[in-house]
């Protein structure tokens, strides 16, 4: 009978620290995968602004060398990520496949003009950056005129501005709900033990005493916990950068350690602190208090 009896009590308390592990585990692997979000904002956004494209129109008239030192210029520029060159006979190829005819047989020439593709590095994509480099490439006398998608730059700023905003705010929401979400967690667990606590403090043990062998517990819950939690982070991560290996995701390893860390040194400390204050709360209890 007493043999069945312990062997209940043991399956107990492996479903109460396995339910503790799982519960820190899916919270600080959530609460990482939010940080690699934030992270990682300013590089998805920077991707995108990296897509678009200022487009240089060269007059028909403009010699090889003139072309040629606007290549090179462009190229050195501190603002310029990447340059295609589009020769006329390119961009009437390209626009006969898009239209699905040949429409120079019907006009009889080629209308399109020679073009230099600039795509800029993503400090520079600003309304007010990227008027001035156009304003600075139109007033060359071999230049016709300079495109870009401004309405496009502005409304990609504004939305990265805002998103940036309430994933911030997100990040702080979910912090405080992680750190109720483990704190409740590890005080079910010392609540199903508080009996324990009681009978050791009647019998003379010293606060500190008692406090001890709950803590270390929980602090080893709470490595484990850390520890299912930085695996799934690390698959998913490497997930993600095999997919989208433009983002380069793993590119920055010293802001990733920094990241690994905290989420290894929080459910270390939120443990310690969570069973601290809560042997703390039944260690202050009259007996008769703990029924309730």
């Amino acid at each position: 009978m007493t043999t069945s009896f312990e062997r209940y009590q043991k399956r107990r308390l492996i479903s109460s620290y396995f339910s503790v592990v799982i519960s820190i585990s899916l919270v600080l692997f959530l609460l990482g995968m939010l940080g690699l979000l934030v992270l990682n904002t300013k590089k998805v956004a920077d991707h995108f602004k990296e897509q678009i494209a200022l487009t240089v129109y060269l007059k028909d008239n403009a010699k090889e060398v003139e072309i040629e030192q606007l290549k090179k210029s462009l190229a050195l520029a501190d603002y310029t990520k990447s340059t295609t060159y589009v020769s006329k006979e390119e961009a009437a190829e390209a626009h006969s496949e898009e239209i699905g005819e040949d429409f120079m047989e019907f006009l009889g020439y080629n209308p399109l003009q020679n073009s230099i593709d600039v795509y800029m590095n993503a400090d520079f994509v600003s309304s007010e950056q990227v008027d001035k480099i156009a304003e600075d490439l139109t007033s060359k006398n071999f230049v016709d005129e300079v495109v870009y998608d401004k309405p496009l730059i502005a409304l990609l700023n504004d939305n990265v501005k805002k998103i940036s905003f309430w994933v911030l705010i997100a990040s702080a929401v979910f912090t405080f709900i992680a750190v109720l979400l483990i704190n409740s967690s590890i005080r079910l667990a010392v609540y199903s033990k508080r009996f324990i606590i009681k009978t050791m403090q009647m019998v003379g043990a010293t606060k500190g005493f008692i406090r001890r062998p709950f803590i270390w517990q929980s602090v080893k819950l709470g490595l484990i916990g850390a520890i299912l939690a930085l695996i799934g982070m690390a698959a998913v991560l490497y997930y993600l950068n095999n997919s989208f290996t433009e983002l380069n995701l793993l590119g920055d390893i010293k802001m990733l350690a920094i990241l690994f860390s905290g989420i290894f040194l929080m459910g270390i400390v939120i443990t310690w602190i969570s069973t601290y204050f809560a042997t703390s709360r039944f260690l202050n209890l009259k007996t008769d208090e703990l029924y309730y």
